[in-house]
Parts: C-alpha cells; sequence; structure tokens
C-alpha cells in the first residue's frame, strides 16, 4: 500500500520519439529500486497495457494508468497542440500535477507544448515573469546548472535575475548546497562586456544577495567555474546545440582513427577500458531531464531521444526535485527578493530558512 508521504510522478507515456516503448519500461525500472515512489502513466490505454504485458508487469497500488485519447506530435505547433488537444496525455499529465494527484510530471515530448501547456494549466510562482529550462552539463569538477536553454528568446535583466535565484535554488534543494555560485554567461568577465540587458542583470545579481560569481565565458561552463550559469533562451540553445555538435564530432573523430589501420585497431583494443570509462564519465544520458522551472509545480523534459536508461534520469530528477522542497525554496527567495526591491536600504536575504539555521 502507499504511505501518505509516497511521491506520485505523473508520467506522459506518449511523448518522445519511441513513446511507451521507453517510458513504460523506465518507470517500472525505476518502481522496482525505489519503494517510496508511485507513478500513473497517462496515454492511450492500449499502448501502455500492451508494454506492460511484454515486460511482464501488472498495475498495482503504486502504478496505475490514466487514460488520454490524443497525443501530440513532436512537430505540432504548440499553440494548436493547446488549443486543439485538451485531451491529449501531456495535458493530462499536467492537470494531475495543478489537481494535486501527483507532484510532478515528466515528458519526452514537444518542447514547446510542454512549455506551453505547463505555463497555461500551472501557472508561475507568484514573482516569477517566465519559467526557463535548467539543464544539468557535465564539467571538470563534477557538473554544472544552465539556464535558460530554450524558453524564453529574448529576456529582461529583471528576468536573468529571476533565473539566477531560481537556479541557485534548484541547486540548494537537490544537493544542499547552502550558497550555490552563480555566473552570467557574457563574451568577456569584465564588467564593461556585453549588451545593456546583460551589463543591468550583472548589477541586479551583484545586489541581489546570491553568491554571484560575476560574468562567465562559454569556457567556463565545462571548466565547472560556477555552480549555476545564467542565460537568455536564445543564446542557451545555440550553446547546448554547439556542445552537442562538439561531442559528436569528437566520438566521430575517435572512431574513425581507431578504424584506420590495423595497427590503430589494436592501440583501440589496448585503450578499450579507457575509452569505456570516458564514456561513462561524459554519457549525456546521466544528465537527461531539464527542469522547467518557475511554475506552479514541477515539470520535468526529457530528451525526446532519450532510451529508457536516460529516461530513468528524468523521473529522478523529478523526485529529487519534490523531495527536496524546490517549490517551497524558490517561492520563500523570489518573496525575499521582491521585499528587497521595495525596501533597498535593507540588507538582502535570499536564504532560506533552512539556510540561515
Amino acid at each position: 500500500m502507499a504511505l501518505k508521504s509516497d511521491i506520485t510522478v505523473a508520467i506522459d507515456c506518449m511523448g518522445g520519439d519511441r513513446g511507451p516503448h521507453v517510458t513504460v519500461p523506465s518507470a517500472v525500472n525505476y518502481l522496482r529500486s525505489n519503494p517510496g515512489t508511485n507513478i500513473v502513466l497517462v496515454g492511450l490505454p492500449d499502448a501502455i497495457e500492451a508494454e506492460l504485458r511484454a515486460i511482464k508487469f501488472a498495475p498495482d497500488s503504486r502504478l496505475r494508468i490514466h487514460a488520454a485519447s490524443e497525443v501530440i506530435g513532436m512537430d505540432e505547433s504548440p499553440a494548436v497542440a493547446m488549443r486543439d488537444k485538451k485531451d491529449s496525455s501531456m495535458r493530462i499529465a499536467i492537470d494531475l500535477v495543478k489537481r494535486g494527484e501527483a507532484q510532478a510530471c515528466v515528458s519526452a515530448g514537444n518542447t514547446g507544448a510542454l512549455i506551453a501547456t505547463s505555463r497555461f494549466v500551472l501557472k508561475t510562482l507568484p514573482g516569477i515573469d517566465r519559467p526557463a529550462l535548467a539543464v544539468v552539463l557535465p564539467t571538470m569538477k563534477g557538473h554544472t546548472y544552465v539556464l535558460d536553454l530554450g524558453a524564453n528568446v529574448d529576456c529582461s535583466a529583471e528576468q536573468l535575475l529571476q533565473f539566477g535565484v531560481m537556479g541557485a535554488t534548484l541547486v540548494s534543494s537537490v544537493e544542499g548546497k547552502e550558497r550555490p555560485s552563480v555566473g552570467l554567461l557574457n563574451i568577456g568577465e569584465e564588467e564593461i562586456k556585453g549588451n545593456e540587458v546583460v551589463k543591468h542583470a550583472a548589477e541586479l545579481l551583484r545586489n541581489s544577495g546570491l553568491n554571484f560569481y560575476g560574468n562567465v565565458e562559454g569556457n567556463d561552463i565545462y571548466k565547472g567555474t560556477t555552480d549555476v550559469v545564467v542565460c537568455d533562451g536564445f543564446v542557451g540553445n545555440v550553446t547546448l546545440k554547439a556542445s552537442e555538435g562538439v561531442a559528436q564530432m569528437l566520438a566521430t573523430y575517435l572512431r574513425e582513427e581507431f578504424k584506420r589501420n590495423l595497427l590503430t585497431r589494436f592501440a583501440g583494443f589496448i585503450a578499450l577500458p579507457v575509452i569505456k570509462a570516458f564514456k561513462r564519465r561524459v554519457d549525456h544520458r546521466r544528465y537527461n531531464g531539464a527542469s522547467l522551472l518557475g511554475l506552479r509545480g514541477i515539470v520535468i523534459k526529457s530528451h525526446g531521444a532519450a532510451d529508457s536508461h536516460a529516461f530513468n534520469f528524468a523521473i529522478e530528477r523529478a523526485v529529487s526535485e519534490v523531495r527536496g522542497g524546490m517549490l517551497q525554496h524558490i517561492s520563500e527567495r523570489v518573496a525575499g527578493l521582491q521585499h528587497h526591491s521595495k525596501n533597498p536600504s535593507s540588507h538582502p536575504q535570499l536564504l532560506s530558512k533552512e539556510d540561515a539555521a
């Protein structure tokens, strides 16, 4: 029997490139290794039940199916999907969060539709203008959180400040760091660099009470210079896609070089343990699951091409954010920020009560 303290996650089973073939086995695998979690599988019942039969798992008190009659395609217009497909698996999964039947939603579906629908259904937290996508990237020191990754192409300085607050709160909630460092992505470290929006954002961040490191450049992301990197969605998305392209290029080059001749093939065989260790260390699947921050509910966007292993990490991210009380902490810190803006002479305090203790 499920305990009252259990966390329930709603899964949009129909989202992603492979839909239930990935989402259903991943959800079942997660349940088997995490007894304190319940899952609601949302989607076309026949498709979900077929996958459950294939892996010989029957719904029980910890896993139930919630029927949806529609599916949002990966290439559909977000506006059309939100308006015309109110019984889609994505919409119903988000509705479950709004009604309190689930504490988080995970979807690998259409990113634009997920952002638009989540914002329409859940609304933003008080003091937050727009939600932002935050992703975890590997670094030389471990990992860092970067936001926004595409939810907002144009941002004001005040919105970049809000992203900094949300990113820092996410790290505090999930990883327990009291004062994570925050950097502002720019074309140089100097305060005089950047456009007027970025310069103003730097000033706001500097006076916010956050542990603001200052401006950081693109190479600082993978150096792990700061725990959080803030940027607008246009810059963030270009940065992410460029990074993915470089990683793919290096992997291709490495395979080509090891296959060049008999000697290089032998060298590749000798180096196989090192190559495998390297692949595990930079495996993008371990970082799957972008957090849509700033909403009155937790929504995680999985990569559309994620396999079952990668989707498992997206579920884990959702559960971690619920356990860490992220929504409450963001609300507290944004309230502190608003108080400081109305009373600039007062000392800014963005630490939560737990951090202050």
